[in-house]
Parts: structure tokens; sequence; C-alpha cells
């Protein structure tokens, strides 16, 4: 319930951020005497999809901290915490990067990796991933968060988010404006759009939503298997992260907060795989030891 509440209160936030922002520019008046304004339209689709996206990616680290209870090690108080800095630190340092937060968090099996940009980053590893694994298990599961945040992967999906986001209320609302003209057939000389218009732009928004989805899923996944490629990489070997990813084939992965599962080591399939954050284990194993 906390992470719904979480959820709902920060998208409900940002609409409102962006609502204003959308006025005070009058990016959201595009419908003029005229017709539609389409340089405002795509202004206006502009601010609100990648304003988003980005204000979510600003937020990420905070709300994952919030919606997992998710505890920063700063002073390790044993030998497990120690052994995490040590590790993350390691391979930061091998991946050219800052060292990122480090967080246990109380949860079933996963892991996940967050945050604004490659020097604010926060690697996060719950406590049944540490229970049920071996340590050179559990060190290439870091070794792929490291990678991800090597990658810029936050950044980069959040900017395909952004450009998605920025088509699907363009075209909606474009496809709004000329179904409601088509249907008024110049008897309708009321100004601004009517009832058709509301009607199919809703009815697009999800449709044209749910493609989006499709498409931001995909280059998730193939995410994966870069930060898989990744983990190998700075270990210096596959077989760690086969080994991981064959233990957490067998292992139902625990579920985290929207705005960091897709970083997360492992996620519940989605329906056939369209929707999917992560490519099935079976795929990533292969794609390893092919590669190595």
């Amino acid at each position: 319930m906390k992470r719904i509440m979480l959820l709902i209160a920060t998208n409900l936030a940002i609409v409102l951020v962006l609502g204003i922002v959308s006025t005070l520019t009058g990016a959201n008046r595009f419908f003029t005497s005229g017709g539609l304004d389409f340089g405002r339209l795509l202004f206006f689709a502009l601010i609100m999809g990648f304003g988003g996206a980005f204000i979510s990616l600003w937020l990420s680290k905070t709300i994952a901290k919030w919606s997992t209870g998710a505890r920063v090690v700063e002073s390790p108080a044993n030998s497990t915490e120690f052994w995490l800095l040590e590790t993350v630190g390691r391979f930061a340092q091998k991946a050219g990067l800052p060292m990122p937060e480090v967080a246990i968090y109380e949860g079933e099996p996963n892991a996940f990796a967050t945050g604004a940009s490659r020097n604010s980053s926060l690697v996060a590893v719950s406590t049944g991933l540490l229970q049920s694994m071996t340590r050179a298990e559990a060190e290439a599961v870091l070794a792929h968060e490291v990678a991800h945040i090597a990658n810029g992967d936050m950044v980069t999906l959040t900017l395909i988010q952004g450009v998605v986001n920025t088509f699907v209320i363009f075209l909606a609302r474009v496809v709004g404006w000329f179904v409601d003209s088509a249907l008024r057939k110049g008897g309708d000389e009321q100004s601004g759009p009517g009832i058709a218009y509301t009607i199919t732009v809703v009815i697009c928004d999800i449709a044209f939503g749910i493609l989006a989805s499709i498409i931001v899923m995909y280059f998730s996944r193939a995410r994966e298997f870069r930060a898989d490629a990744g983990a190998a990489q700075l270990m210096g070997t596959p077989r760690p992260m086969v080994a991981a990813l064959r233990r957490l084939g067998g292992m139902e992965a625990g579920n985290l907060p929207q705005n960091v599962a897709t970083a997360g080591i492992n996620a519940r399939p989605g329906w056939l795989d369209l929707f999917s954050s992560h490519p099935p284990i079976a795929r990533r194993i292969e794609a390893l030891e092919h590669a190595g």
C-alpha cells in the first residue's frame, strides 16, 4: 500500500508541476480560431513527455529508498556490509565511476541500480538475494548493477521514454482533432474541440501508450544483455554471472517499485514477453555463454 500511495502521489505531483509549466508558457493553448496550432502542440507534447520522464529520473533515487525502505550503508556494521561496500567500490573504480551509494532493503531476491546520473547513483540489494546466493553469485549481481550505471542506462531509457511519450501526446491530439473535425462536417461553428475530440484522445492515449510501452520494454531488455556482458567484463569471466542467472531462474523475483523495476537484476515475465522489462533467463545465459 505504501508503494502504491507513493506512486500515486508522485505522479499527481508531476502532472501538477507540468500542468503549471504548460499554463505559464502557454503551451497548452494549442487550439486557435484557425484550428490546431501544430507547433504549440508539439511544444506542449515535449514539455509533458520529456518533463515527466526527467522529473521521475531526478526523483528516482529518493523514491527508490522510500518505497523499498532501503537503508544506505555508510559505516559497515558487519562483515556483509563491509563486503558490499568493498565490492561495489572495486567495480565502480574499475568502470571509472565515482562510488555509488550502497543500500540494503528487506525483500525477496532482487537488486537494482538507479540515479539521475553516473555521478549520483545508488546500488541496492535485497536481504533475500544476499541470503540465497553465494558470494560469487552476489558479486556478479553487483557487477551487473554497476554496469547499468557505467552504461548510462537510466538516462538512456529516460530519453527513450521521453521520445515515445512526446509522440503519444502529440499524435493522440492530432488524431482527436481530425476525427472531431470530420464528425462536425462543417456544420458546427463552435470554437475549440468537441466531445469527439476528448473521447478520441482518451482512446488514442491508451492505444498509443500500449505501443509505446512495447518499444520502451524492448530497449529495456536490450540493456539487460549489455549489463550482463558488462558484469562479465568487470569480473574477467562470464561464469559467475551465468551462475547467478541460473540461481535467479529458480527463484521468484521480488517486486520492485515501478520507477526502478526496469533496472532490477530480474523481473516477472510480461504478457508474450512484449511487456517484459527483462529477457528470459535462458536467453541471457545463452548470450553470455556464446560471448564467452
